[in-house]
């Protein structure tokens, strides 16, 4: 967006843009003026400094993984997974919608041992309480009640409230009673109603990565075997109906009164370490070369993210028993 502004040096010293000869006729009355403009010009300045102080955007992260991964068309990486008749592509955006009747999901046509995994999406505004849109790995079919996930799911919400984002990452035994999750949810600087932002997972066999418009707003790190996801993993994206704790721990339910509810998706990118990939192939990496883990300049933007708009951290729920959670 352009605005036009005065000059800063217009601002604070305006004597600064008038000729010799007009400084020596015009000194009195500009002496006079300046005094009378002062306040004028203070609030002129508080509000240029509140203008940037409290500007949304985060800090550049410096690098942008998403740059190096060509996009591909929703048929070359996915296919439907269930509730086909709520889905439709055109060209290569994909809408997926709730409705009474159904919801919507689909698979990626590979498994990967690792990779990066995004898509743009664009939610759905208005009443949306109870409903999830998501983008996430998981094996749930191949290991049922002992299965690895990594989530990326924005927790619908109500009109006068902000989606949460919530990423979560489970360890061999999500579903079979000795549910383990390790949620992290944020507040999103943008309206994510508004237009497409890229969102991704990275996967490293050392790390998992979250990033939203290539900034990172989450690393997972491998502290143990037992608190790593590593076998196996599908992508996948749904919609569906989660209303018994997806808004505000279930206090808000889905309105059908509302639907469809949709979920949008383009741009995908997938490029990882396949089933039957050798032993050798490696990842994209998550940051420039030189660097194992994140940059400095990584590490610096998703803990501005975190300081500014993170609303829940596992770790840091006295509720929860952190013996099962060694990682914490």
């Amino acid at each position: 967006m352009s605005t036009n502004y005065l000059p800063l040096s217009l601002i604070l010293c305006p004597t600064l843009h008038l000729s010799r000869a007009t400084l020596i006729t015009k000194m009195p009355l500009l002496t006079s003026s300046l005094f009378n403009m002062v306040p004028l010009f203070s609030l002129l300045l508080f509000s240029l400094m509140i203008r940037y102080s409290t500007s949304q955007d985060p800090p550049s992260p410096g690098y942008y993984p998403s740059s190096k991964i060509s996009p591909v068309s929703f048929g070359e990486g996915f296919r439907n997974l269930w509730g086909p008749q709520h889905q439709k592509l055109d060209q290569d955006s994909l809408t997926i919608w709730l409705d009474s009747y159904s919801g919507s999901g689909f698979k990626s046509l590979h498994s990967y041992r690792s990779g990066y995994f995004g898509a743009a999406i664009k939610l759905q505004p208005g009443y949306t309480a109870g409903v999830i849109t998501s983008l996430y790995l998981s094996n749930n079919q191949d290991y049922p009640g002992h299965h690895d996930e990594i989530d990326i799911e924005f927790l619908g919400t109500t009109p006068d409230k902000p989606y949460v984002l919530q990423t979560n990452v489970y360890v061999r035994g999500s579903g079979d009673g000795n549910i383990i999750g390790r949620e992290m949810r944020i507040h999103l600087w943008f309206d994510p109603t508004q237009d497409f932002h890229n969102y991704a997972i990275l996967w490293e066999p050392s790390e998992i990565i979250f990033l939203v418009d290539d900034v990172p707003i989450r690393s997972y790190p491998r502290k143990s075997d037992a608190t790593f996801p590593s076998r196996e993993m599908y992508v996948y994206g749904s919609i569906w109906d989660a209303s018994s704790w997806a808004t505000e721990g279930g206090k808000y339910k889905a309105d059908y009164n509302y639907q469809p509810f949709f979920g949008r998706y383009k741009n995908f990118k997938i490029q990882g370490c396949t089933t039957e990939a050798s032993t050798s192939c490696q990842p994209p990496s998550p940051s420039p070369p030189g660097y194992g883990s994140l940059s400095p300049q990584q590490l610096s933007a998703m803990q501005w993210v975190q300081n500014n708009y993170l609303v829940y951290d596992y770790c840091h729920d006295p509720g929860r028993d952190h013996t099962l959670t060694p990682e914490c």
